[in-house]
């Protein structure tokens, strides 16, 4: 009896230790307004996708519309970095959730008064990404700040399965949005999704924090003596470092040139984004002229990427804290790459969604370790400023790999287009795997 027991217990444990961060009353609030705030993302670049494509007719016009919705990245991440170490977190994700709400209701008025040209969705797109961009650092570096070290390994996997999750609700949620209200309905249900983020975000209650420390629960919060902090503030002294922005910067830069494994887990991280991150933005391309679908089939073909890449975030958050995360890192890579090229290649559509599948499954898995392993080689008081400098190199390097993609899918078609891409990053994995030893190395 004992021993049947025993197995029970134990998986009972495990299905216990995959949610553990959620146990944090703060970073449960953090993670459904996340949810939340995803999925109507998710609509959104559906139903965009899908309106700049019958606007225009050109894959180029979608490797633009990817450009300026990731270009911000190279402007402001860096400068979110540094707002990330230096200001309060909780209130900059709250004013840029708030603007990419604000964007999302004028493109849903544009459409319903029809008077919207590619240009207002462009500009839009842009106000967008920098709101994004300025926030990301914030949200990276709030994960710490919620769970602290020892969960932060199962928080990291639990926020990309929401964010997964979410990539299969949005989409499917577009299909329908679409086809019932049209697409403005989907952008002004993104809006709503910003304003119920903010409400989330609103209702966490945290202790003051200096640069890089644990910010706690409420447990911690009601053992400091009244009158110590005042809620929603960062230390007094944030103002004055702002203005020393550029030496902030530098010495971000300076810290990862001194660390050889964080360097080499930034190249993997640009080239798996650069050569692999751009099949999103084609996927409307592979719909329409290589399937013939509509709206409901680019839909099915955007859930089905996010399914795996759900699939692939539970795994992270079963496994927990595992070894030899640097082979993982790398067969996820690899495993990313051949399925991009099957994808690419596939002539049966059910092969091209098991493609898909599979390269969301191993891209989430990819950068979700890469995520962990950079958090845990820095150090507290840099988190936020390396943070964006990964950024940099996954969100940065995605408008080139957008306009390269959308112009060489103008001349080449979009199958060879991924196809290329998907070698790339095959020969890159099998190098590092075969000449450098530092990544193997790291657990």
């Amino acid at each position: 009896m004992a021993s049947q027991v025993e197995p029970t217990a134990r998986r009972a444990s495990r299905a216990s230790d995959m949610f553990r961060a959620l146990a944090h009353p703060n970073f449960r609030l953090f993670w459904v307004g996340a949810f939340i705030s995803n999925a109507g993302t998710w609509m959104q670049t559906v139903a965009q996708g899908w309106l700049v494509l019958q606007m225009t007719d050109s894959a180029f016009w979608l490797g633009v519309d990817g450009f300026m919705a990731t270009a911000p990245g190279l402007l402001l991440t860096l400068v979110g970095g540094v707002f990330a170490d230096l200001i309060d977190r909780k209130r900059l994700l709250m004013i840029t959730r708030l603007g990419a709400g604000l964007s999302a209701f004028i493109l849903a008025a544009l459409i319903v008064t029809d008077v919207v040209q590619v240009w207002m969705i462009l500009a839009l797109t842009f106000a967008t990404g920098c709101c994004m961009a300025l926030a990301g650092p914030s949200y990276q570096a709030m994960t710490f700040d919620l769970v602290g070290r020892d969960d932060l390994a199962n928080a990291i996997a639990l926020n990309s399965s929401q964010f997964q999750l979410s990539r299969v609700i949005g989409p499917f949620l577009a299909g329908i949005g679409i086809s019932v209200f049209g697409m403005a309905g989907c952008f002004f249900v993104n809006g709503l999704s910003c304003v119920a983020s903010v409400a989330m975000l609103s209702r966490m209650r945290l202790a003051p924090r200096d640069a890089g420390t644990f910010q706690g629960d409420d447990a911690q919060r009601e053992q400091m003596p009244a009158g110590s902090f005042e809620e929603g503030t960062a230390p007094s002294h944030s103002l004055r470092d702002v203005r020393a922005l550029w030496s902030d910067l530098v010495a971000g830069f300076r810290y990862v040139s001194g660390r050889p494994r964080v360097r080499l887990l930034l190249l993997c991280s640009a080239v798996t984004s650069l050569f692999g991150a751009p099949y999103l933005s084609m996927i409307p391309v592979f719909a329409r002229d290589v399937f013939g679908w509509g709206a409901t089939g680019l839909s099915v073909l955007m859930g089905m990427a996010g399914a795996g890449a759900f699939c692939g975030a539970m795994l992270l958050a079963w496994l927990g804290d595992f070894q030899r995360k640097g082979w993982f890192l790398l067969g996820s890579s690899f495993v990313a790459s051949i399925c991009l090229i099957g994808f690419a290649l596939a002539t049966r559509p059910i092969l091209s969604l098991a493609m898909l599948f599979g390269i969301g499954f191993a891209m989430v898995s990819f950068f979700a370790v890469c995520n962990t392993l950079l958090q845990y080689l820095v150090t507290d008081e840099m988190r936020g400023r390396v943070m964006s400098i990964w950024m940099l190199t996954f969100i940065g390097v995605m408008p080139f790999g957008s306009i390269i993609a959308g112009g060489a899918t103008e001349r080449f078609g979009a199958p060879r287009t991924l196809a290329a891409g998907g070698l790339v990053i095959t020969l890159f994995v099998m190098f590092i795997a075969v000449f450098d030893k530092r990544l193997r190395a790291i657990d």
